[in-house]
Order: C-alpha cells, then sequence, then structure tokens
C-alpha cells in the first residue's frame, strides 16, 4: 500500500536540513531502487522553486511499504528527524487516484 509522509520543518532549520541532506537522499534512492518512492520533496517556505536563506517549511514522501507500522519506523529513521529538521512527522495511507 502507499502511504503519505507529510513533515513539518522546524523554524530556521536550512543549515541541519542542509547538512543531513546527502543522508536523506540516500535512503530515498534506495527506496527508488526498489521501486517503492512514487513521489518526493520539500515546500518551499516562500512562492520559488528556489527560496534561498528562506528554506522549507517541510516535505512530503509518497512511497510503498508493507504496512503503517513499516512506514512509520521508516520515516521515523530519517536523518531529518535525526538532524532535528523535523518538528513533526504524520504517516498515513495514501490511496493514489490519479494519474492512472
Amino acid at each position: 500500500m502507499l502511504y503519505a509522509i507529510i513533515a513539518e520543518d522546524h523554524p530556521n532549520s536550512l543549515q541541519q536540513r542542509q547538512s543531513a541532506r546527502p543522508a536523506h537522499l540516500k535512503r530515498l534512492q534506495i527506496l527508488q531502487e526498489k521501486g517503492a518512492l512514487i513521489i518526493a520533496g520539500p515546500h518551499p517556505a516562500v512562492d520559488s522553486n528556489d527560496p534561498g536563506d528562506a528554506g522549507f517549511s517541510g516535505s512530503l514522501i509518497i512511497a510503498e511499504f508493507t504496512s503503517l507500522e513499516e512506514a512509520k519506523r521508516w520515516a521515523a529513521a530519517d536523518p531529518y528527524v535525526a538532524a532535528g529538521v523535523y518538528n513533526n512527522v504524520t504517516v498515513k495511507p495514501f490511496k493514489k487516484v490519479f494519474p492512472k
């Protein structure tokens, strides 16, 4: 089943995000290689693809896991969690309707 991992950043956590980014991307790459990653990316804090010093307000990952518990474990082990980037992480089932 698909699960949405919706994360909200701590304010002023851009430096921690940049430091932990390589490890974060490595885990996403593994999901992609397994064919489990649907989409992933950050939410810019301002209306721009390159928010500069404004940074990001959070992230969205939609991926396939065998259970909600597995998705929650995976999300809890994210390097952004360990680095103090994420203030809150919500994991919930997701049903893809479009595109077909």
